[in-house]
């Protein structure tokens, strides 16, 4: 092979060397530039937010007001199986949820187990009431459970009993901040966050793990 062969050949190895080295610099950026764009746009359908670093106390430290802006006491719930959940008043699942809710709470009520609702009107602006309009709702549906004041369940004003749950409790597929209304939240008696359910699973629907930890 001439001279002038072998310096072509290595100039064309070299220059392929260059552009797989190019490439490879290059498609990091890319990939987070595009990753970054998939969270953007997971946030902005699904109502979360950038996760808020803090301390997660324990769950008898963590101060609950009822719909009413009265204090809820920690042993009316701690140290009980919970199903914790975040409800709205104009969702679609609102009805099917509600209803299954009071028939999964008479069906349980007086064996340390224990409902917490807690409105929210992070996910689609779908619970954009007062408190107390939304007490009178949920009178409709006959509601005896506790009901919370209006809360964040995601972003920087997060309650902290929901920083709790997406802490101590399993994440989803896109994250642990919550998705949409009435996710589903399963506490046993020592305050571990045994499940999580999505908007879709009714809360019939787990009765039977209720009923497993009782």
């Amino acid at each position: 092979m001439s001279g002038a062969m072998m310096q072509r050949g290595s100039r064309a190895a070299l220059s392929r060397s260059a552009s797989v080295s190019q490439v490879a610099a290059r498609g990091v950026p890319r990939f987070t530039r595009a990753s970054s764009r998939v969270r953007s746009v997971t946030r902005a359908l699904f109502g979360g937010f950038t996760p808020t670093k803090t301390t997660v106390p324990a769950l008898k430290e963590i101060k609950l007001k009822d719909i009413d802006n009265r204090p809820i006491k920690p042993a009316s719930y701690v140290g009980k199986v919970l199903l914790v959940t975040n409800v709205a008043s104009n969702c679609g699942f609102t009805a099917s949820n509600y209803k299954d809710l009071v028939e999964l709470y008479d069906r349980f009520k007086g064996r340390d187990f224990e409902i917490l609702a807690f409105p929210c009107n992070q996910f689609g602006g779908q619970e954009p009431g007062s408190n107390q309009q939304i007490k009178d709702f949920t009178k409709k549906y006959g509601v005896e459970f506790p009901v919370t004041e209006k809360v964040d369940v995601n972003g920087p004003k997060t309650h902290p009993f929901f920083l709790y749950l997406k802490e101590k409790g399993p994440s989803t597929f896109l994250g642990k901040d919550a998705k949409w209304n009435f996710e589903k939240f399963l506490v046993d008696r020592e305050g571990k966050v045994v499940k999580r359910y999505n908007t879709t699973t009714s809360p019939l629907d787990i009765a039977r793990d209720i009923e497993a930890i009782l």
